[in-house]
């Protein structure tokens, strides 16, 4: 019988109330602590509990804190990125985040899923689908990635946008849910 953890790992439904899964969640919540109230005074400091927390993170790349997830682990941000204040990655499956990628304040990427019907959903059984964001992607304020989505490379997310569905690359995306609405030359 594979465990809750592993079901969890292949994306499988699963319920999070194994030790192995509940020690993983009070890791991060203990690195994110540190990473939240470090000094701004110290921004090695800083860098040093984001890297303790996450499972990647690129050269010149910079979170603003408050910045809060699952896991930590599953979640990788290449180099030159920028992550506004009270982004909210949460982690049950994989994030990965491209290089010169900048996400806006309030921006959530979301994984977890869980179920239509209500029985399983009372007896807390869910899952998650990972999520990318392609390389020089721009996530404006407040978007919100669902689980399973891939944003194409060079695509902007307009404020306040939900992205249900991959969206191409070089395209600006608006609404909910998010439609391009426009595509982008490149040179």
């Amino acid at each position: 019988m594979t465990s809750m953890r592993d079901r969890m790992l292949a994306g499988e439904p699963y319920i999070a109330d194994e030790p192995e899964i509940i020690a993983d969640l009070d890791r991060a919540a203990r690195l994110m602590e540190r990473f939240n109230t470090s000094p701004s005074a110290d921004p090695q400091g800083r860098l040093a509990a984001l890297r303790d927390l996450l499972g990647e993170v690129g050269e010149d790349t910079w979170i603003r804190p408050p910045f809060h997830c699952d896991y930590g682990w599953q979640i990788r941000i290449g180099p030159r990125c920028f992550v506004n204040y009270n982004a909210i990655f949460l982690d049950v499956a994989p994030i990965t985040i491209g290089a010169d990628v900048q996400i806006g304040p309030n921006v959530q990427l979301l994984t977890p899923t869980h179920p239509v019907e209500p029985e399983p959903r009372r007896a807390k059984w869910e899952a998650a689908r990972p999520i990318t964001i392609s390389d020089n992607v721009w996530l404006g304020g407040g978007a919100v990635v669902l689980a399973g989505v891939t944003v194409g490379e060079n695509t902007v997310v307009g404020a306040g946008a939900v992205v249900t569905r991959d969206l191409p690359a070089n395209v600006v995306a608006v609404g909910n849910p998010a439609r391009p609405v426009r595509n982008l030359n490149q040179s």
